[in-house]
């Protein structure tokens, strides 16, 4: 079934409030095996509220209507879909009672406007209020299921869970739903879209959904089967069929990021790495002593900004930096081999360049070179990124830490 949610409140157009009702509906729904295609927002006016109704009853199952319950003369949700289905509203009888002794105990009258929240169509399910006065409804007309949801959020959910998600199950299929994330580096959402467009233009079962941010994309499998074992198998064969086409570009599954899977690679193997930042002033170690046991896979970091400090803390010989500069490939692999040898770690790393806002060296802000020294050889990476001085820290050591992560996983696959 395909279920489309309204939220009703002119406050929400107005931006005055966030709707988080239809984020949380759309979540216990999508574990529901219940796809939300659409999600639009009416404000207070009946007529406008009555062509929203009537352009979701087209083309969804399920009609979920929050807010405009309540006592106002602007709580029109319940008169919009009345006009819509042709129904009468009428008081529901338990509801009016609760009202009643709600106001006797405080001493004040009920009005007719307050009754408001007591009126239901004809022939649907009254939904209790267990957290507020307004009652909800589940109506069943034509085909269509529509359910009325009170605005403010504590109502909603526990109306939504206790009353509306059980009827809304009722004589479905029973299916599990599980997700994976697969976490893809040094390759764009368009390229990576691209290069799986046969298997996202033809998906029905399990889906993929492209999640991109800062420096990487990730990719939410998600799939709807009768078993754990079924949706297991469905994902193992749609994960073989993403790998066959990106799986070089993959770093990890669930919720690990690129930091975490390094240094798990770090203590499988028994390796250490240690770094000599320039660029990116400590960062990467601060990064890296995030960890509990740290102290097992980084053992030191130098921060070397001037050339005097990259001399005197790791060795580096004047000339080179006479000849080549600091920001140079030669420089990135000298540091990278100096902290290395000063900590007598199995690897190091090495960041050098230009954090803007000025160039340095003739290099442009985010130019910059990433040193990696192993026990066989020492390279230098080129790398070139835009934007603020922060981004360009970040994603360098982001960059190095993937750069670390090929190596290990190279040596890992040997």
């Amino acid at each position: 079934m395909n279920a489309e949610i309204i939220a009703v409140g002119t406050e929400l157009l107005l931006g005055q409030i966030d709707d988080t009702n239809a984020t949380f509906i759309s979540r216990q729904l999508s574990e529901a095996g219940i796809n939300v295609y659409f999600r639009q927002t009416a404000g207070d006016n009946e007529e406008r509220l009555k062509n929203v109704i009537q352009t979701a009853s087209e083309r969804s199952d399920i009609v979920i209507l929050t807010g405009g319950l309540g006592p106002t003369r602007d709580d029109l949700t319940r008169d919009a879909l009345a006009s819509f289905t042709g129904l009468p509203l009428k008081a529901d009888e338990e509801s009016l009672e609760k009202l009643k002794v709600f106001f006797e105990s405080r001493g004040r009258e009920l009005t007719e406007f307050n009754k408001k929240q007591a009126l239901t169509l004809e022939g649907a399910d009254v939904l209790p209020n267990d957290e507020g006065l307004a009652c909800g409804s589940f109506l069943e007309h034509q085909g269509k299921k529509f359910l009325l949801l009170p605005g403010p959020p504590r109502e909603m959910r526990t109306m939504f869970t206790q009353y509306a998600l059980p009827k809304l199950r009722s004589g479905m299929e029973e299916q599990q739903i599980q997700s994976e994330v697969l976490r893809f580096y040094e390759i764009g959402e368009s390229l990576l879209t691209e290069k799986l467009d046969d298997l996202i233009e033809n998906q029905t079962n399990p889906t993929i959904a492209p999640l991109a941010s800062e420096g990487e994309v990730a990719l939410r499998l998600t799939v709807r089967g009768p078993s754990k074992e079924t949706n297991e198998e469905m994902l193992y064969e749609l994960k073989q069929k993403i790998f066959a086409e990106v799986g070089d570009y993959c770093y990890g599954e669930g919720d690990s990021q690129i930091e975490q899977v390094t240094a798990e690679l770090l203590r499988e193997q028994e390796k250490s790495i240690s770094a000599a930042e320039s660029l990116t002033g400590g960062m990467f170690a601060d990064t890296m002593t995030s960890f509990s046991g740290a102290s097992m896979i980084f053992p030191g970091g130098i921060v070397c900004y001037s050339n005097e400090a990259k001399i005197q803390t790791l060795g580096i010989s004047e000339k080179l930096l006479e000849e080549h500069g600091a920001v140079s490939a030669e420089c990135a692999e000298a540091m990278a081999d100096g902290c290395r040898r000063v900590f007598s770690s199995d690897y190091g790393i090495s960041f050098t360049g230009a954090a803007g806002p000025d160039p340095l060296e003739g290099y442009e802000p985010g130019q910059m070179f990433i040193g990696i020294a192993t026990p066989e050889k020492t390279v230098s990476h080129f790398v070139n990124i835009g934007g603020s001085r922060n981004r360009i820290r970040t994603y360098a050591v982001k960059q190095g830490l993937y750069l670390l992560f090929q190596e290990l996983r190279n040596k890992k696959g040997g």
